[in-house]
């Protein structure tokens, strides 16, 4: 698995969904002027953009353990402090911001609680630490038609329903066992429109996360054999798929 890829091939894997992902992840966090906020995780910027909008640029900081999206999430939002780093290791002072938020990067997070941990301290007393993933367990995730197609494939195969996070209250417990107070989940939802079943397909190619990772190691059969299973589960065009993402946010 990587995410050490241009920033434009994970911006036509997730892009789409991680823009609307990332307004109502600001709501849960509270995000408003004034404030001083960390996205951590940020990829190529998503999140990152939209506390630029709320807060200014001085008032956003992001990191990523990956040099491209570093560099894309620097290009993107002039001004903003953005530096490579893992969820695991801030650099950052105790209780430097009021609000810190993890946009779909907890499943990828070598130890998650620690990860959260990590964002307790650097947000303020009182603060707001807030995170989401997919739904992968659930079945309503982006990628579920691919993970379904792939079972069908190989039974047994590992997808992304195990990860960190991805099932109802399995947010929300990381957070509490992380030590943050008066914990909350909801639902977010998105929908995205795909001018094309291909247009779904391609991006899987590019070698992105879990699934690009396992598309990659199949020989060219059985990838013909899972994009055929995919193109039954979805077969019409404009795609518009529906996605719900698990988010919980706790006081510091």
């Amino acid at each position: 698995m990587s995410f050490d890829v241009a920033a434009d091939a994970y911006d036509r894997f997730m892009g789409r969904y991680s823009a609307q992902l990332s307004p109502q992840l600001a709501d849960l966090g509270r995000v408003g002027a004034g404030q001083r906020a960390l996205d951590v995780g940020c990829g190529p910027g998503a999140l990152t953009a939209e506390l630029v909008v709320r807060l200014g640029a001085a008032a956003g900081a992001a990191v990523d353990p990956s040099e491209p999206f570093v560099e894309a999430a620097r290009r993107r939002n002039d001004g903003a402090h953005v530096s490579v780093a893992t969820a695991e290791d801030l650099p950052f002072g105790d209780g430097e911001f009021d609000v810190t938020l993890a946009q779909l990067v907890v499943p990828f997070m070598r130890e998650p609680v620690v990860g959260l941990r990590e964002m307790r301290r650097v947000t303020r007393r009182d603060g707001i630490v807030a995170a989401c993933v997919w739904d992968h367990a659930g079945g309503q995730a982006p990628l579920t038609a691919f993970w379904d197609a792939a079972r069908e494939l190989e039974p047994g195969v590992r997808d992304e329903s195990e990860q960190a996070g991805a099932g109802q209250g399995k947010l929300a417990a990381l957070l509490a066992a992380a030590g943050l107070d008066d914990v909350e989940e909801t639902v977010l939802r998105v929908r995205v429109q795909h001018a094309s079943f291909e247009d779904w397909w391609q991006p899987f190619t590019l070698g992105v996360g879990p699934a690009g990772a396992y598309l990659a190691g199949l020989d060219p059969a059985a990838r013909a054999e899972l994009r055929a299973g995919c193109r039954r589960r979805l077969s019409d065009e404009p795609l518009t798929l529906g996605a719900r993402a698990w988010g919980a946010r706790g006081r510091a």
